[in-house]
């Protein structure tokens, strides 16, 4: 890759001319002379082998293949700035990015909400988001891949902040032959019955979460391909309540009438990885999960929009 003829500086002093209106003011703003203004632009043209700017009267104009170079340039200073920046936090202990790994069943409203407040705190800190089911969330935090994991459930040997629970709803079509029975339902109707479960994501230990007792049962990779299977009439499942929502409004799903368990109510906690301390900007996003999670859940915001 070839080396760049002209340096950020450079590019800094163009800009200072033109925003100023002209050498001598640019000069003024940056500390140096006039001279020096002037030679480091004269300087840039032969480099770059176009005219950038020409005199009008007493100011500094840009010629259009200056406008078209400067514009761009504009956003190369801006990124050199902000690496600088990054590098600084870093040398101050923040860090380059937050490994975040989240239950699927977690709400994507509320993780959404945290992001959206942290980036503007981030000072360029990337989040690198992975979404697992049950002890996927638990392996990956032990390997040591994650900074923060949310959980549905107690991670042994880990002390994990307490957030809200997530509500689990057994449902089926409304024309699903268990609806069609017209009563109350018990454990044993839904023995015969097609059972959608969500694959556990870890290769260790996968845990059987939940009532499994249905003699035919379907394994799906997702909630989404869950919601889609049970919502078609194939099958009938407990999907959180803020996943199918639309569906639920629209009389696609139904709840199933059970004379228990047809809700469950499963709490989630928030872990850090034990092996290293928090960092400045671990430790705000982890307060800003908390603060979001802690809030209501609006209607719109309950699950993803429908595809057009």
């Amino acid at each position: 890759m070839k080396a760049p003829r002209v340096t950020l500086d450079q590019w800094r002093t163009l800009q200072a001319v033109v925003d100023q209106g002209g050498f001598a003011q640019a000069a003024e703003i940056l500390h140096r002379s006039q001279s020096s203004v002037s030679y480091t632009v004269a300087r840039m043209q032969d480099q770059l082998g176009v005219p950038l700017l020409r005199i009008d009267g007493r100011k500094a104009v840009l010629t259009e293949a200056g406008d078209v170079l400067l514009r761009r340039s504009r956003q190369l200073v801006k990124q050199a700035s902000q690496l600088e920046d990054l590098a600084h936090h870093m040398e101050q202990g923040w860090e380059a990015e937050v490994r975040l790994v989240v239950d699927a069943a977690y709400p994507n409203a509320k993780l959404v909400r945290a992001l959206t407040a942290f980036m503007p705190q981030s000072r360029g800190c990337r989040v690198r988001l992975r979404e697992e089911v049950l002890s996927g969330v638990e392996e990956i935090l032990k390997e040591g891949t994650a900074d923060l994991a949310i959980c549905g459930f107690n991670i042994q040997g880990y002390l994990g902040a307490e957030l809200g629970s997530v509500e689990f709803i057994a449902v089926a079509h409304p024309d699903h032959p268990l609806h069609r029975l017209g009563r109350q339902l018990t454990f044993q109707d839904l023995e015969s019955q097609m059972q959608v479960v969500i694959r556990d994501s870890g290769r260790l230990q996968p845990r059987d979460v939940g009532w499994l007792g249905a003699e035919q049962r379907w394994t799906v990779g997702s909630l989404a391909t869950a919601a889609a299977f049970v919502s078609s009439g194939l099958g009938f499942a407990w999907l959180p309540r803020h996943v199918i929502a639309r569906e639920l409004n629209d009389g696609q799903l139904k709840p199933l009438p059970l004379d228990q368990g047809g809700n469950r109510n499963p709490t989630f906690f928030l872990y850090s990885d034990k092996e290293k301390p928090l960092g400045p900007a671990t430790q705000i996003l982890v307060e800003l999960i908390q603060k979001f999670d802690a809030a209501p859940l609006n209607a719109e915001f309950a699950s993803p929009p429908s595809p057009v």
